[in-house]
């Protein structure tokens, strides 16, 4: 192993020189499209939390209890709290927005990392994006509940009724798609990056 060596007039210059091409192969260095990604995953997932949680709506309908009595009007109101899976989506993209701002602030303060560390910033990017999938997922599926109804269980439809609050969400569920979306190509181009390197 000792002929791969090739001495120079100044050793020491050849014996740092020799310790920097160790130190690159076992470190990872982000790119200016790493921190453009989570800064928009930040954006959007914050935006649609935010979005969400202010998301409210009072309607007064009224009903007839029976033909021969008046009807009677109640003031109802559409919350993100009084469904589980609006619930879901809003903490998820609360805690989505919270992992892309520190790991964006770390990102920012050490610009190589170890091989080890890049890794598992790759994990939990993939599970951030597994878990905002997931919450669009819930959330889409009971938005079209609400959207079109379920004549088979007779869940009736509500956005004719809250149209401000549905229109709200809608906006809210495509900014954490595209949240979502961020996450995915960050998971995607730090595999190819690291499928590069280890060719």
């Amino acid at each position: 192993m000792g002929s791969q060596y090739k001495p120079s007039n100044m050793d020491g210059v050849a014996t740092v020189s020799n310790v920097k091409v160790v130190e690159s192969s076992k470190r990872v260095t982000f790119k200016s499209s790493d921190v453009m990604l989570r800064i928009l995953g930040f954006s959007l997932t914050f935006i649609a939390a935010i979005v969400v949680g202010v998301d409210k709506e009072t309607k007064i309908i009224s009903f007839t209890l029976a033909e021969t009595m008046p009807s009677v009007q109640v003031s109802v109101t559409a919350k993100w709290q009084f469904m589980s899976a609006f619930v879901y989506f809003l903490v998820s993209n609360a805690i989505a927005s919270s992992y892309a701002a520190v790991s964006l602030a770390f990102t920012l303060a050490i610009r190589r990392f170890h091989n080890n560390a890049a890794l598992g910033l790759i994990m939990l990017d993939l599970i951030t994006m597994g878990l905002l999938f997931s919450a669009n997922g819930a959330a889409m599926a009971i938005g079209m509940i609400g959207l079109k109804g379920n004549s088979h269980v007779h869940w009736n439809k509500v956005c004719n009724v809250f149209g401000g609050f549905c229109r709200n969400f809608t906006a809210a569920l495509v900014l954490s798609m595209l949240g979502s979306s961020a996450f995915l190509f960050l998971v995607a181009v730090a595999i190819l990056n690291l499928h590069k390197r280890s060719q």
